[in-house]
């Protein structure tokens, strides 16, 4: 017979144990993310993706940062969830809630008795983060750097070879243009909604 362990551990997150078992506890059927959050923590995408958002909302009003915020839909959609609404329900999932980062990851102690249990942010806020203009305004407190975004994409693609190219090849030229085409996409789309939203 096959020996099946009946527990499986993970890396801490924010000091506290993650493991994996069988026994019918609090669950999900996102296990990809525990992955996900290890290959972040790996490379530190989420951070310094982070680090390419200007936040001027007031701190002391704020539950989720823009790093959490951006962990999530991040997550979410290598998870297969493309649209928002999806995160009506994945905010209230403890291990996705882990794998960004969140020290409560059940959301038993939100400010809002509305928001218990619900860890991660809802569609609306993430859809904030998603029409983030260039410049933080009056209604839009997260502002985004695209040419720190776009940097962004050019170091991963240095940082994923043992040294860097010392020229482009038709190989790393397709992976550049495809980096750029993704890149220009998601830029496009914040700016398109910003536009959208200004037009209301």
């Amino acid at each position: 017979s096959e020996c099946i362990p009946d527990l499986f551990g993970f890396a801490p997150v924010e000091g506290r144990r993650v493991e994996a078992s069988f026994d019918g506890g609090t669950m999900t059927s996102d296990a990809g993310s525990l992955l996900l959050g290890s290959a972040d923590r790996a490379i530190g995408l989420i951070d310094r993706l982070a680090r390419c958002f200007n936040d001027q909302r007031q701190a002391n009003l704020i539950e989720h940062s823009v790093r959490t915020l951006i962990g999530q839909r991040v997550f979410g959609l290598a998870l297969g969830y493309e649209d928002l609404n999806d995160h009506d329900l994945l905010r209230a999932d403890p291990l996705l809630a882990t794998a960004v980062g969140v020290r409560d990851p059940l959301g038993a102690n939100r400010r809002r008795a509305g928001d218990r249990g619900k860890a991660l942010a809802g569609k609306s806020t993430l859809n904030r983060l998603e029409h983030a203009p260039l410049l933080p305004s009056r209604y839009h407190k997260i502002g985004h750097d695209r040419v720190a975004i776009e940097g962004l994409f050019v170091d991963l693609f240095l940082q994923a070879h043992r040294s860097p190219p010392e020229q482009i090849t038709q190989e790393t030229l397709i992976h550049f243009r495809d980096c750029h085409d993704h890149t220009v996409q998601i830029m496009d789309t914040l700016e398109n909604y910003r536009d959208a939203g200004s037009d209301l």
